[in-house]
């Protein structure tokens, strides 16, 4: 089997692009959670979640909130929201109680020891974001949040 013959050809056609993961969007952003994980593991201790310490900001900051719209506040599906309130639920750290206007619908809410824990663990958590951020200039910071929200 013999090459065709370009010696005639016109430009030479650009090489063909090679897939390079280390190169790609997804898989840096998994290599920054990793890192900004291993991070609040270190700092916040290991004894509590980020998903179930976004749980415990978004209901100390907005109080109480339905199971489902505590979900989509803190971006999990309704299994993933089940599963951490049954754990903080275990921990004390919140309860839940049926709506009154809708028997169907749980409220959940901080307890005593989970507004005094949050507000304990509250400049741990900014601590966490200073130092996921820290490789990065000042200016930079605020434009990767801004392109990542834009991403979301």
């Amino acid at each position: 089997m013999s090459l065709p013959d370009h010696s005639h050809a016109g430009p030479a056609e650009p090489a063909e692009e090679v897939y390079d993961l280390s190169e790609q969007v997804g898989f840096i952003l998994r290599q920054a959670i990793q890192r900004h994980v291993s991070l609040f593991n270190e700092i916040m201790g290991s004894e509590l979640t980020p998903t179930q310490w976004a749980v415990l900001s978004r209901l100390y900051l907005e109080g109480g909130s339905s199971q489902n719209l505590l979900g989509r506040q803190t971006a999990m599906d309704a299994a993933t929201i089940k599963g951490v309130v049954d754990r903080l639920l275990k921990r004390k750290l919140v309860q839940t109680n049926a709506d009154p206007d809708d028997g169907r619908r749980v409220i959940v809410q901080l307890t005593e020891a989970g507004r005094a824990y949050t507000r304990e663990l509250m400049p741990k958590a900014e601590t966490v974001t200073k130092v996921t951020l820290a490789p990065l200039a000042t200016s930079q910071r605020a434009t990767l949040v801004a392109l990542l929200k834009q991403l979301r």
